[in-house]
């Protein structure tokens, strides 16, 4: 507040004060980057800057990025993705034998994660949306590098096409460290209906970080989010209840020539839902050929421990002939072994001529070529297609 004083204004001492210490609009900090000038990758270091430039940084605007003079960067020229490092691998699937095969060659410039400047580094695969432990593989261990070669290839077994259509394989290369827990170095996500069936095709790529989580301004927004993660929430739960893993199953029929009946062979499983507080399961698979009176028709493979992607490799016959067979379900359940109480029930499929989709065209092809072996991936479900109705 001033005070006359005659002719003269006199200032009080608040607003003297307010005067020297808001001197003029707020300007932003400025950062330690600034101060460095940032070359395109078409300028030469032989070109003079200006004092401007060594001052202070001229502001974009909005439009320049776009526009053509070398005023666009590229992604992979940034400073956040290049210092984590790039990496090289090539993705193939194959058709007939439902494979995916990734085979990770190398990576380069990596992010250092030891106390030496350097990392001992190798990478996970993780197929998305789906079970951590049930899709991840993991490459061997490099120690003491930055530039790693690895050349391993990791596959993964019973990949139908819609999986091809709809997942998307995250690469994650992280630090192994004995003392402490791994660190994470930076990742890469691909769509795999980016890959041709039965073609090879080659990724050389620069590392990012995870994908940040959403953080809403506002109640509104935020309630949108929580509503539309619980319908994807709901979406995922609903398909983990129709779908508990994969079967590799051959099925053949052998004529009355050579000992006419049914021979099936369990090959193995693959993404299996977990059952045990371990994150695995202890699965084998039974089967039955219904209907069965007296109950002779059960067949168990061995157990296999602590894995979601058994591979069991068993046949078992069951003598009959082409007419009763096609009266009959044959019926495949894969269980969780559990020591001292009930076993947990995984998943199953059953094959017949009420059966739907892939096991009816199974049994169907099976029954045609005689003699044949018929082999194929099936979805494990929860519940069993008109199993209730044949008992």
């Amino acid at each position: 507040m001033t005070v006359r004083k005659g002719n003269r204004l006199g200032i009080s001492i608040q607003e003297h004060m307010a005067i020297n210490v808001c001197p003029g609009p707020i300007r932003p900090i400025r950062q330690i980057s600034a101060y460095f000038p940032r070359l395109s990758p078409t300028s030469s270091f032989s070109e003079p800057l200006s004092p401007n430039q060594l001052t202070a940084p001229a502001p974009l605007s909005p439009g320049s990025a776009g526009q053509g003079g070398g005023g666009a960067i590229d992604s992979c020229d940034s400073d956040d993705n290049t210092s984590l490092g790039t990496l090289e691998f090539d993705l193939l699937y194959e058709k007939a034998t439902s494979s995916l095969h990734c085979t990770v060659l190398r990576a380069k410039g990596l992010k250092p994660m030891d106390f030496n400047g350097l990392a001992d580094p190798y990478v996970k695969l993780h197929l998305l949306p789906g079970a951590c432990k049930a899709n991840k593989l993991k490459t061997k261990i490099v120690r003491n590098t930055l530039n790693p070669v690895w050349n391993e290839t990791l596959t993964y077994c019973g990949i139908t096409e819609e999986d091809m259509y709809r997942k998307t394989l995250r690469v994650s290369v992280c630090d192994e460290d004995k003392l402490t827990h791994n660190e994470f170095i930076g990742e890469s996500r691909v769509a795999l209906r980016r890959v041709k069936p039965d073609q090879t095709k080659h990724f050389n790529i620069c590392l990012e970080h995870p994908p940040p989580l959403p953080s809403p301004t506002a109640m509104s927004t935020a309630l949108r989010g929580i509503s539309c993660y619980l319908r994807e929430w709901e979406t995922e739960q609903q398909r983990s209840l129709e779908e508990r893993g994969r079967l590799l199953l051959c099925l053949q029929f052998l004529p009355p020539n050579a000992r006419g009946g049914l021979c099936v062979g369990v090959k193995r499983c693959a993404h299996l839902a977990a059952m045990d507080v371990n994150g695995f399961s202890d699965p084998y698979v039974k089967t039955y050929l219904k209907p069965d009176v007296q109950k002779k028709s059960k067949h168990k493979t061995a157990v296999i421990k602590k894995t979601l992607n058994p591979e069991f490799n068993e046949e078992f016959f069951y003598e009959i002939s082409f007419t009763e067979l096609a009266s009959k379900t044959l019926e495949v359940t894969v269980w969780d072994y559990d020591l001292g109480k009930s076993n947990d029930f995984i998943g199953g499929v059953s094959f017949g001529c009420h059966s739907q989709g892939d096991a009816l065209q199974h049994w169907i092809d099976c029954l045609k070529n005689k003699g044949q072996k018929v082999e194929r991936w099936h979805t494990l479900t929860n519940e069993l297609p008109g199993s209730t109705v044949q008992e």
